[in-house]
């Protein structure tokens, strides 16, 4: 009986050293990671900037696989369901975690039981921004214009339940107005129809605002979020235009399966931290309209939690039904 405990014994050690072994060889093969969007997007664009400096910093090798589509459910699901050995990853956004449960009554997957937050990477506001030819310049310019004609001032948003959508919702709601929502099949045309006069406002990121201000053919009104941005230091926010409360932006952030060793998530999340200190990587984001965010796994969940609660809250308020 000794000779078999013992033997079983030296079998475990040998196993739990070869583990550990394996987590401090991390990664020893190409990491891959699953983005919910396609090729080009805020998050393809975060996700690739990420990679490339630690590829080049630590030589570590990654593929990003697009897997667009079902409101980020493909792609989010693919991860949840992936070994959890740090070598499938999930890079998200607000929309996946802090919206989607809002919106949804049944999401096939949840934060805390399906994952581990490993980072946040990078956080932006986005513009409340009009046609050039509309009479309003200013917050209070737009709420004294949607007084004086309720439910005649439309806004454009990606769609139905986007986080976009749910901003130009809250800031009717903190500012007592009714304002009309005509949902587009994506940024691009939403930002399009500001800038032709097809709509006379619109919830946009800063990227996709920025041919229709370099044309001047749309003018930013203000950002979503309670601070101002150094992508446009002169842009006001909703509190200073009089209109309380107001705060969103969309984050992008790393996420592991969930059991995931610890020490694999601590290693990306160190060397993650210290690759968006580089300056180099910081002047990239910021050229999106994003700033690099330093948060622990703890912060973070906070973080989503957070947003989720405030966005529930916005959706029950104006209504919002999945479409």
């Amino acid at each position: 009986m000794k000779r078999i405990l013992s033997s079983l014994a030296a079998g475990a050690l040998a196993l739990s050293a070869g583990f550990a072994h394996a987590q401090q060889d991390y990664p020893n093969k190409p990491v891959r990671i699953l983005v919910p969007f396609a090729p080009g997007g805020a998050v393809d664009t975060s996700t690739r900037i990420l990679t490339a400096k630690l590829t080049e910093r630590l030589g570590w090798q990654f593929i990003v696989e697009n897997r667009p589509g079902g409101n980020g459910f493909i792609a989010v699901q693919a991860a949840a369901k992936s070994p959890p050995d740090g070598y499938t990853l999930l890079m998200a956004h607000t929309g996946e975690f802090s919206v989607n449960p809002a919106i949804f009554p049944n999401v096939p997957y949840e934060l805390e039981r399906d994952f581990s937050p490993i980072a946040m990477v990078s956080d932006a506001p986005m513009l409340y921004l009009a046609n050039a030819n509309t009479p309003f310049n200013s917050f209070k310019e737009l709420v004294a214009e949607a007084k004086a004609k309720p439910g005649q001032v439309a806004f454009s948003s990606p769609g139905t339940g986007s986080i976009n959508h749910l901003a130009g919702e809250w800031l009717a709601l903190a500012a007592g107005v009714k304002l009309l929502h005509v949902p587009y099949k994506g940024g691009a045309p939403a930002a399009t129809a500001v800038a032709t006069g097809e709509v006379a406002l619109g919830v946009m990121a800063v990227p996709g605002a920025a041919p229709h201000l370099a044309s001047k053919r749309a003018k930013v009104i203000g950002v979503t979020t309670a601070k101002r941005t150094a992508a446009g230091p002169d842009w006001q926010t909703p509190q200073e235009g009089g209109i309380p409360d107001v705060d969103v932006s969309i984050w992008v952030g790393l996420f592991a399966p969930k059991g995931t060793p610890q020490a694999v998530v601590d290693k990306l999340g160190a060397e993650i931290a210290k690759t968006l200190e580089q300056p180099e990587v910081r002047q990239r984001y910021g050229d999106l309209g994003s700033e690099p965010r330093r948060m622990t796994p703890a912060e973070f969940t906070a973080r989503i939690k957070r947003d989720l609660e405030r966005y529930r809250a916005i959706v029950k308020a104006a209504d919002i039904k999945p479409n």
